[in-house]
């Protein structure tokens, strides 16, 4: 069994690491990627009504914060990608839903798909995952799972195999 993810206190008196590790999803004691992907509900809630561009405009002015702040969190904790580090999967669960069909049902199959490519990082997700460092490297896998679940997604709207 995984080791718990342990956040030290300091990091909720930084804004920056707050952001960084999900404003708090970071800090569950298992599995906080799944957590930090839950955070990405609400986000997604407040931007489904958005048009595409802005929706796609929002999506990376998210994706520079978070090259920043997670870098910052990084840095400070001294650790590449510490587990706590969620706001990648925020990002990541943004660009997963990218033209999603309304539905609540659309939100569940997105966050699956995301968190199947953020785990299981197939090829190229993994070699960008493992070589690139950063902040960018931190945010760039997770940016790339969530295209590979929004093209999922988007096949999976369709042709139909899920009709709602």
């Amino acid at each position: 069994m995984a080791s718990k993810n342990v956040l030290p206190v300091w990091v909720w008196k930084r804004p920056d690491t707050i952001v960084a590790c999900g404003f708090g999803t970071g800090a569950a004691p298992y599995a906080p990627g799944t957590f930090g992907t839950l955070a990405g509900l609400p986000a997604y809630w407040l931007m489904q009504g958005l048009s595409v561009q802005w929706y796609l405009l929002v999506c990376g002015l998210l994706f520079v914060l978070g090259v920043w702040v997670c870098g910052r969190a990084a840095q400070a904790l001294g650790v590449h990608d510490h587990a706590g580090i969620v706001w990648d999967e925020v990002v990541g669960y943004l660009i997963t839903m990218i033209m999603a069909p309304a539905g609540w049902i659309w939100w569940v199959i997105g966050f699956v798909l995301f968190r199947i490519f953020d785990i299981f990082k197939p090829w190229p997700i993994k070699i960008l995952d493992q070589r690139v460092g950063g902040g960018f490297g931190i945010m760039i896998d997770d940016v790339l799972a969530g295209v590979f679940a929004a093209l999922c997604l988007q096949l999976l709207a369709y042709t139909n195999v899920i009709s709602i």
